[in-house]
């Protein structure tokens, strides 16, 4: 049975301390809260927020993570150095990695490895382009990064996979897929992994939604039948907007 997760990715915003204070507030506000919640501060905050959430039902979550495990890769975090802050949720193949900093699918897939082999959970982002949208090869697109990005990883790992999908266009420009065309691409993903993998692996997999979430479009995104969380931008770094999100009705 597919459980309902919600995530907030804060991307480069919050100082420590305006972290803390993010978190601390959602502790407060989430408490009993029964849907699964992660919150991904940036780097510079991780140790600090894992100990405000340490023992309650928020998770902490990474925004990205190396492919090494260790080494003369200046500027890279590595998986050992985010498990001992705390993480237990990583966000791999973010569009902005992909589109931004020129991220591959290769990449992408030895990230994903190493989390796996690493027993780390893991978000894994999917989500075309505007100009590929209007081109109708909105299914392709997708298909290919879940192909590349799954490469040689079994249907036993698939306890710690969720995947997101997030219209590069829809990602902090306030434009939103509808909920019907939204739940049509999640639907492809479902059946690609019933093709890939089998039945229970697409039956069971969580498909978040992730593009301009909001609490306005939160309930309507959920009510479909293949949404099975949101992933959440600008709307996760105020409490207010984001509870509400959390606690859709």
């Amino acid at each position: 049975m597919r459980s309902v997760f919600i995530a907030g990715n804060w991307k480069m915003h919050k100082t420590i301390e305006e972290a803390v204070e993010l978190a601390s507030a959602l502790v407060r506000d989430l408490a009993g809260e029964r849907r699964k919640i992660m919150i991904a501060p940036p780097y510079t905050a991780l140790a600090a927020v894992y100990h405000v959430v340490k023992g309650t039902n928020i998770l902490l979550g990474a925004q990205n993570m190396s492919s090494e495990a260790k080494g003369a890769h200046t500027g890279e975090v590595s998986l050992e150095m985010l498990k001992d802050a705390g993480v237990s949720v990583v966000i791999l193949g973010h569009s902005e990695r992909r589109h931004v900093y020129g991220e591959s699918d290769e990449l992408i897939n030895r990230k994903v490895r190493r989390a796996i082999e690493n027993d780390m959970d893991l978000i894994l982002c999917v989500g075309e382009t505007l100009t590929e949208r209007e081109q109708g090869i909105t299914t392709r697109v997708v298909e290919s990064q879940i192909r590349a990005g799954l490469e040689s990883i079994g249907a036993e790992s698939f306890e710690h996979i969720t995947i997101a999908y997030e219209p590069v266009w829809a990602i902090g420009t306030g434009k939103t897929a509808t909920a019907d065309d939204a739940d049509e691409v999640h639907r492809s993903i479902r059946n690609l992994l019933a093709e890939l993998y089998n039945d229970e692996v697409a039956a069971e997999t969580v498909i978040q939604y992730g593009g301009s979430v909001k609490p306005a479009n939160a309930a309507e995104l959920m009510a479909m039948t293949n949404i099975d969380g949101l992933l959440v931008g600008g709307a996760s770094l105020e409490a207010a907007s984001f509870v509400k999100i959390v606690k859709y009705q």
